[in-house]
């Protein structure tokens, strides 16, 4: 089902350069650009994500890209939002994932993940919406320890409580396109 978004959508002739771009590719890519037609309304903010989260921290930072980009698949696979898997699983096989991991992603513990790659999709479900109890217990940091420093589980934690939390704004304010599995879809409040 397509997004219906309260908030007005710019058309794609009176965005920004930067945004309308970022429209035209997601069009090519999911057929859906909402969330770029929303956030057409406020161009800092859809900058400050785009270059100090994204630029800054998600590609940027102390952890491997590959690392960043299997927390945020396991992330939107988990939450059900087409649109994010639709840009992360391309990104994620660029990074070097391959169709065989994101085949696992059910069964992480019996698929074929180095333990590094096992710790950060444990974190990827204590920090998921789905896991409103999730924790970075003692066991937790203790395995991510054995491949990552505190900088580095600090940052993977950051970064996944960012997505996490990004996810739950654009599910609330009806930006992107859900998968059938998705366990947030709308309530039928008029």
């Amino acid at each position: 089902m397509k997004p219906e978004p309260a908030l007005k959508r710019i058309d794609a002739s009176e965005m920004p350069e930067d945004i309308a771009s970022a429209w035209e590719a997601s069009m090519a890519l999911r057929g859906d650009a909402t969330f770029f037609e929303v956030f057409a309304n406020h161009p800092e903010l859809y900058r400050w994500y785009v270059v100090s989260f994204y630029g800054e921290v998600f590609r940027g930072g102390a952890v491997a890209q590959p690392y960043k980009e299997l927390l945020r698949l396991r992330l939107s696979t988990l939450h059900g939002c087409r649109f994010c898997n639709q840009g992360n699983r391309r990104d994620a096989l660029e990074a070097g994932l391959t169709e065989e991991q994101i085949d696992a992603f059910d069964e992480p513990e019996d698929g074929p993940f180095t333990d590094a790659e096992k710790a950060v999709l444990a974190l990827g479900e204590q920090l998921a919406l789905t896991q409103p109890e999730g924790r970075l217990s003692p066991a937790l940091h203790q395995k991510l320890a054995q491949h990552f420093s505190d900088t580095e589980i600090l940052e993977l934690g950051l970064v996944g409580g960012i997505l996490a939390g990004v996810a739950k704004f654009m599910f609330a304010y009806d930006l992107v396109e859900k998968e059938d599995s998705c366990p947030f879809h709308p309530s039928n409040e008029a």
